[in-house]
């Protein structure tokens, strides 16, 4: 039996056997499809049909069963009393308008080779549904979808610091700082590090712009990282001045178990992490600004040239000491950083100013980017497509996070030409 969305691909594609006929024999001449709806109300809007010698022009209601009408509960709704086609899979009762009127209905088929590519995609136990039919993909086709997928993925990162943005009261500045934190944390701290920002308002940070000591004091103190028994003289110095400025600025530290250590290699530590925001911050002034007219990529990584403070440059954590190591924001976190949160920021910066320069910065950003190495793009990789660039890295994600691990097949334009042509 054909699911519903399976429907929807073929009646907006004209993939079904022809010719198509009302349940009564009646031929349908299908001038125009619709435009699909994917909200609330009909499937497909404004189509326009021929049923015999009569033109219609209405909606399209598209279901597995006829009987599917009472269950989604569209006798009671008015929106569907201008259906002018009611596509079935299978008619197992008739349906009919609030006047009584009985609508029309047809029966969709598939062609069985375009079911069996479909069937053969849904049942793939491959990394990819397609992944034996990938190679024989033109290029021309895996480009171009390649470039919606990115758009797509910046404008899904974009809406979350649209969120941000809203919730900050439209602060570009308190945005931006808080884009910033929740990338320091990577995937792992990404949420403590984010509440740790928006626990501490940018403000109160920059009232203390110029010492270093301050700003480390109420970044380890609102985390909830400070030893509560301090035995050196640096720790000491946070958990005194973190104490005077907790009472000034009447604050509320996270708690410490929100934070994760285990399973991490010690130069992302939380704590070395927070060291490296904290002499990001020192360093930076009107940071928001500068980068926001940054053009270069090399210009743009000076300012993330930071490195932890020299207590930590032999700590890893409060408990002991280490060998010495100075600990800079290496070439891989900067790329996070610019992936997760600057080019995000352009994107969503230039939609809200309507000014497309920052949309093509942030495209112009993710292409200079060497590739992400992960187990995702090494296995594109295996599998011939191997990225050149973030852009490519990143829609390749796209791809296989979003489309191939949820078997959306007749949204990829890949699977749209697996299942209709014979490889």
């Amino acid at each position: 039996m054909h699911n519903e969305y399976f429907l929807h691909y073929l009646w907006k594609y004209d993939l079904y056997s022809k010719p198509l006929t009302l349940t009564d024999g009646t031929q349908v001449d299908v001038l125009f499809a619709g435009e699909q709806n994917n909200n609330a109300g009909p499937d497909f809007f404004n189509a326009k049909i021929k049923i015999g010698d009569t033109v219609w022009a209405g909606n399209i209601e598209i279901h597995v069963k006829s009987s599917d009408w009472f269950k989604h509960n569209h006798h009671h709704d008015s929106a569907y009393d201008n259906i002018i086609l009611h596509i079935v899979a299978q008619n197992d009762t008739d349906i009919t308008r609030k006047n009584g009127e009985k609508i029309p209905v047809a029966e969709l088929k598939s062609p069985e080779n375009i079911y069996n590519q479909y069937l053969f995609l849904m049942q793939s136990k491959d990394w990819i549904p397609c992944e034996t039919f990938i190679n024989n993909i033109d290029s021309f086709t895996i480009f171009q979808w390649k470039e919606v997928l990115m758009i797509e993925r910046l404008q899904d990162k974009s809406a979350i610091i649209e969120q941000r943005f809203i919730n900050n009261n439209k602060n570009w500045e308190e945005t931006f700082y808080q884009s910033l934190a929740a990338n320091f944390g990577f995937k792992t701290n990404a949420l403590p590090f984010e509440m740790l920002a928006k626990s501490l308002p940018l403000k109160y940070l920059a009232k203390h712009k110029d010492q270093l000591m301050l700003i480390e004091a109420m970044l380890f103190g609102q985390a909830g990282l400070l030893p509560e028994s301090p035995v050196d003289e640096y720790s000491k110095i946070l958990v005194l001045n973190y104490n005077h400025l907790k009472n000034k600025f009447k604050l509320n530290p996270l708690n410490r178990n929100l934070w994760k250590f285990s399973k991490m290699r010690p130069p992302n530590f939380p704590t070395i992490r927070i060291s490296q925001f904290a002499n990001l911050i020192y360093r930076s002034e009107a940071l928001m600004s500068k980068i926001i007219e940054t053009e270069k990529l090399t210009d743009l990584k000076h300012f993330f040239d930071v490195e932890t403070s020299e207590y930590w440059q032999t700590h890893y954590t409060f408990k002991k000491t280490s060998s010495e190591k100075i600990k800079k924001l290496g070439d891989s976190a900067f790329q996070n950083i610019v992936i997760n949160a600057i080019a995000p920021f352009f994107a969503f910066y230039g939609k809200t100013k309507n000014k497309t320069v920052f949309i093509d910065k942030a495209v112009n950003l993710l292409t200079e980017l060497k590739p992400e190495n992960n187990n995702i793009t090494r296995h594109w990789e295996v599998l011939g497509l191997k990225p050149e660039n973030a852009f490519d890295s990143q829609s390749l994600i796209q791809l296989k996070n979003l489309y191939c691990n949820k078997r959306k097949c007749l949204n990829c334009r890949i699977g749209n030409q697996v299942i209709r042509y014979k490889f």
